[in-house]
């Protein structure tokens, strides 16, 4: 099964790259296999991002099915006062 995945922020610079495929059968079963793959940080950023599958939002146990797209979105702070 192929998912595709995007990546943003500090993980897409931590994975190198702003698109790939992966595999698994939820969102954070995605998340998970790419933290193995691309490391500590990755995971622990991944732990706490926001999940997008289809364009709709979702969690980290909403289903996937082979061909979905998955975005991976890392909390976002900062700002001008």
């Amino acid at each position: 099964m192929t998912i595709h995945v995007r990546l943003f922020a500090a993980l897409r610079e931590l994975a190198g790259t702003g698109s790939l495929d992966a595999s698994g059968t939820t969102a954070g079963e995605v998340a998970d296999a790419l933290g193995i793959r691309y490391g500590d940080r990755f995971a622990t950023i991944a732990a706490v991002s926001t999940f997008v599958v289809n364009g709709e939002r979702a969690h980290r146990d909403t289903p996937i099915a082979d061909g979905d797209e998955v975005a991976i979105l890392p909390p976002v702070s900062g700002g001008r006062r």
